[in-house]
């Protein structure tokens, strides 16, 4: 595993939660993560404060302001970090909690890290704010020419048709 992919990952799994704002239903990749790590999914009212801090701290990477929320969460859930060869790559990487911890200083720790990493503008990954109207969901764009805008298709199509009406009615009206 290269280590921005793990980086990636978690960045995914944090924008992931703050979109969600749970995590009873997480995608495979996810959930997979959790297992992985020996980590039971936690439960919505122990995670609640958390996710206040993390959607404050994407936000603030994203607008590029400066990061104090990461700062906070780290503070609060400093890392631990630790050498990992779980995944049979061959060659450990960094892992900033340790396996088996309860839930939330685990996404804690782990997440304070990686966005700590995203802060300082880690040229492997960008994280955005969806440019749809009216969406608050955040995403991570690591596609080679960081020209993402929205978190999805629906909020893609749904700007594009927007536009394309108003064009229409620019031109009838």
């Amino acid at each position: 595993m290269h280590y921005v992919d793990y980086l990636g990952n978690v960045t995914r799994f944090a924008v992931e939660l703050v979109n969600t704002g749970h995590a009873d239903d997480l995608s495979d990749d996810s959930a997979e993560m959790l297992t992985q790590h020996g980590i039971a999914r936690p439960d919505r009212t122990e995670l609640t404060p958390l996710l206040t801090l993390l959607r404050e701290a994407l936000g603030q990477i994203a607008d590029e302001a400066s990061p104090a929320a990461v700062e906070l969460l780290l503070k609060r859930f400093p890392p631990q970090m630790r050498l990992s060869d779980h995944d049979g790559a061959g060659a450990p990487h960094i892992h900033f909690a340790a396996d088996g911890s309860p839930a939330v200083p685990w996404i804690g720790r782990t997440v304070a890290a990686t966005l700590a990493h995203l802060a300082t503008r880690d040229p492997g990954l960008t994280l955005g704010r969806c440019a749809a109207e009216g969406c608050p969901h955040f995403f991570v764009d690591q596609s080679r020419n960081r020209t993402r805008r929205f978190c999805g298709n629906a909020c893609a199509s749904r700007t594009t048709v927007a536009a394309h009406r108003a064009r229409r009615a620019q031109r009838s009206g």
